[in-house]
């Protein structure tokens, strides 16, 4: 496979970047699952008895990680997300009824849930890798991935990372590149989009749009409060800015909307 260059680089710096640190301030919470005061609780969401059962012996014997209940469709798992306030959701994306992507959307749209959506799938298909990006995942794995990528790929998505493995940051590379394509299969009302994108950029003062610029360009926090002269605080503010005002739950959702509604471009990286 050819080197995708320093633009795929960039997106999976962009798609990895949120760093704990980071985190921490822009979505305050009692105690950072995973630590000695708090384990990360996990709701596994499959409709397969079998798979359930190895994560949950593979999760379960982890310390600093906790399996808090298990849901066999989509509805179950919103139900459950509720009731339970997982930290992180590990779930299917084919099931009975109502499917993991839809269970995804209702979960990241609901503003009483703070469970952030790991996607594990048997398949291999950018369908369903671009319609869980879009519905609000925080990460995406193949259900073949090794017991310790499992473990960790919880870990880091409940700290607040993005999770995508090099070749998936491809493809979304590709995806954002190829003409025509980079609305992600949304093109019918491209002209109310732009325009719809306009007002929200017009929403971020012009501090909080480099801000973005620079969030999707692969840079930490730290790295942003370097580039600009600011304090690491005042940049933490800013990104709390920015995801508010966009209306998007996390980093990986904030970068995913700069690349698609043509706020940065592959390859521009100062």
């Amino acid at each position: 496979m050819s080197d995708p260059g320093p633009s795929a680089a960039a997106l999976n710096a962009a798609l990895n970047a949120a760093r704990p640190t980071d985190v921490a301030a822009e979505a305050p919470g009692a105690a950072e699952p995973g630590t000695a005061d708090a384990a990360i609780r996990v709701l596994l969401v499959d409709d397969q008895h079998l798979v359930r059962a190895g994560f949950r012996i593979i999760l379960g014997s982890e310390p600093g990680i906790e399996v808090v209940g298990e849901a066999t469709t989509g509805r179950e798992a919103v139900q459950l997300a509720l009731d339970r306030a997982p930290d992180v959701i590990c779930m299917d994306v084919q099931m009975p009824g109502m499917d993991g992507l839809e269970a995804t959307r209702l979960i990241s749209a609901d503003t009483r849930i703070t469970s952030r959506v790991l996607v594990l799938t048997t398949f291999d298909r950018d369908d369903y890798l671009f319609a869980a990006l879009r519905a609000g995942a925080s990460g995406f794995l193949l259900k073949n991935s090794s017991p310790e990528s499992l473990i960790e790929a919880v870990r880091v998505v409940a700290r607040g990372d993005a999770l995508l493995s090099p070749e998936v940051t491809r493809r979304v590379l590709e995806r954002f590149s190829t003409p025509g394509e980079q609305d992600l299969g949304a093109d019918a009302a491209a002209s109310s989009a732009a325009a719809e994108t306009a007002a929200l950029l017009e929403r971020l003062s012009g501090r909080e749009r480099e801000v973005l610029e620079h969030l999707a360009q692969g840079a930490s926090n730290a790295e942003i409060a370097t580039t600009l002269f600011v304090g690491e605080a005042t940049v933490k503010t800013h990104v709390s800015n920015v995801l508010m005002k966009l209306a998007v739950r996390d980093r990986i959702e904030a970068v995913v909307w700069a690349y698609e509604h043509g706020v940065v471009l592959p390859g521009n990286r100062d």
